[in-house]
């Protein structure tokens, strides 16, 4: 409990770290979204509307300190502030259109690449010399190796366009509606099959090899002897006593790799034309959406964060060792 109190106070700090830079570095750059939204519409509105638009963003004439304080309230109410690209839609109801989408695709992909991967590795290692230890891993490797789009593209003209097997954009077909139904989620399934597969492509050859690096320290270990002279059976050895604390490793690469599902797989979801998080963030870039930015990187940050403190809590349970500091 007091190794998870002190990370906690550091997880704190650091949230507020990023809060107090999310609310400096917009103001120290030269103009502000109100002057840019007013550039847009090229005479087409009212001169005194621009200190209107500024109040809405949050850039008024109050000194700096009270401004930060009146930020810090909205943040704690949820209020990002308002989308210059989505105006007049708030900065929250913006992120959450594309939340769910990229909770949906990344999280699923990095879930399925992870078990997949760190599977793969426990067995390859334990059975080491055989054909999946000898085939594997340089296959992966070598898959690994392509930018995770350039496997999408490949994925797309291959099993979309040629083949005509799954959709080739979108989340959903055009013709449904959003709803719970059989259909509506069979239609989701279908079009989130080749962003995944592609995700999964690229990111299992360093699961399976981080775990297959940390198997054969632990194998060498004097308790993984201990276990075979007592006579304990080949799988529970596999896995209770050897992946379990193999996995230690790759449970910290998971937190990263959870906390920045949120980013959205930017490049894939363009390739596809897939509603998340990494399509709006270039939507943002592109018209010059600060608010949006900074709500979607504050969004990224703190899912970083939160996701190292569960892979914390992970580690209390799974390392005795850490429950005895």
């Amino acid at each position: 409990m007091r190794h998870l109190l002190k990370n906690l106070g550091l997880y704190a700090l650091a949230a507020w770290a990023s809060l107090t830079l999310n609310f400096i570095i917009p103001r120290m750059m030269p103009g502000d979204p109100a002057s840019a939204m007013f550039a847009r519409f090229a005479g087409q509105l009212q001169p005194e509307a621009i200190e209107a638009l500024r109040a809405a963003f949050g850039f008024t004439n109050e000194p700096l300190l009270q401004q930060y304080f009146t930020y810090l309230s909205h943040m704690f109410q949820g209020d990002l502030g308002i989308s210059v690209a989505y105006f007049p839609s708030s900065v929250t109801e913006v992120i959450g259109t594309g939340l769910g989408w990229t909770l949906l695709l990344s999280g699923t992909a990095v879930l399925i690449s992870f078990a997949l991967g760190s599977l793969l590795g426990v067995v390859a290692t334990w059975r080491r010399g055989g054909w999946l230890d000898s085939t594997l891993p340089p296959l992966l490797s070598f898959l690994g190796a392509f930018p995770y789009f350039w496997l999408a593209m490949v994925l797309l003209y291959g099993l979309g366009y040629t083949l005509g097997a799954f959709p080739l954009r979108h989340a959903y077909s055009d013709m449904l509606a959003p709803e719970l139904s059989g259909e509506f989620i069979g239609s989701v399934a279908e079009h989130m099959v080749l962003p995944a597969l592609s995700i999964v492509i690229a990111s299992l050859g360093g699961w399976m090899l981080g775990m297959r690096s940390s198997m054969v320290g632990v194998l060498a270990e004097d308790y993984i002897s201990l276990a075979n002279a007592k006579g304990l059976s080949q799988g529970r050895i596999m896995f209770h006593y050897a992946a379990r604390n193999a996995l230690l490793p790759n449970i910290t690469g998971f937190g990263m790799a959870i906390g920045f599902v949120l980013s959205g797989s930017l490049l894939t979801e363009i390739v596809f034309s897939y509603p998340g998080q990494g399509y709006l963030l270039i939507q943002a870039v592109r018209n010059q959406d600060y608010p949006l930015m900074q709500g979607i990187f504050l969004t990224i940050t703190l899912a970083v964060l939160g996701a190292n403190l569960l892979v914390d809590i992970l580690y209390v349970w799974l390392d005795p060792r850490t429950r005895a500091r």
